[in-house]
This record gives C-alpha cells, structure tokens and sequence, in this order.
C-alpha cells in the first residue's frame, strides 16, 4: 500500500521540483520516502481526503498519515526522513517563523518555471529508483 510510507508529491513538469526529488532520493539512505506527481491519479485520491487540491498547489506537498503538508512545512518534515546532515539542517530551519520560511519557499515556487524550466511531460524516473514512485 502507498500509504504505509510518507508521500512526497512534486510537480511533475518542473525541473526544480524533479531534481528536489533526485536529491530526497539520494538523501534518503533508508529508502523511507516515496514519491509521486502532483499530475498523478494517486495525488487525485488522496490529497482532497486531505483538505488539498492538487491543481491548486505550486509544488511540493508531503502526505503522511492521512495529513498533507504544503510549502516549507512539508519541505522540512520530508527532510526530516533523511540520513545524515540534511535531518539536523531541517530542524534548525523549522524553528523560523512559518511565514517568514512561507515567504521564501513562495518567491522560489512561483518562479520556478522561468528559474528552471520545465518539462512537457512528467519525467520517468530512473530504473533502479522505480519501486520509490507510487502515482
């Protein structure tokens, strides 16, 4: 079942959003998180349970035990599950004030399209990490 593992879901055409998900994985030593687009069937089921409109959202959203987290909340809860120094780095950066981490992850969000570009299509992941996207 999908859900037995925190869900981080992305933008699927955003080329921040896709290597944000490349560097998760490599991060994630202990293979806790999965992984799956915003664009999916799957972010469609479960992120209204949620209170959440997928086609709503400006990038990352991280879903866990039936709670969805957006902006830089799910950001650093998603950190988080990480090995090794990004853990430590996401709970320094938890204690600033949300709206001040918001505010930020919001400038980043909202030009991240003419930052980074994007994709015409959603990215397939490589082989050795297919068995960590779930939508």
């Amino acid at each position: 079942m999908p859900t037995d593992h925190p869900i981080l879901f992305f933008d699927g055409v955003c080329n921040l959003c896709n290597g944000a998900v490349q560097w998760f994985i490599t991060h994630d030593e202990e293979g806790v998180l999965r992984f799956a687009s915003l664009q999916s069937d799957l972010a469609q089921e479960l992120l209204p349970k949620a209170g959440i409109d997928p086609s709503a959202l400006s990038s990352l959203v991280l879903y866990e035990a039936g709670a969805a987290y957006t902006q830089s909340a799910g950001a650093l809860r998603a950190a988080k599950h990480l090995s090794g120094w990004p853990k430590p780095l996401a709970t320094v950066l938890s204690w600033f004030p949300r709206f001040l981490s918001d505010g930020v992850y919001d400038l980043i969000a909202t030009n991240r399209y003419r930052w980074f570009g994007k994709q015409e299509e959603c990215l397939l992941p490589r082989p050795e990490w297919k068995a960590r996207f779930v939508g």
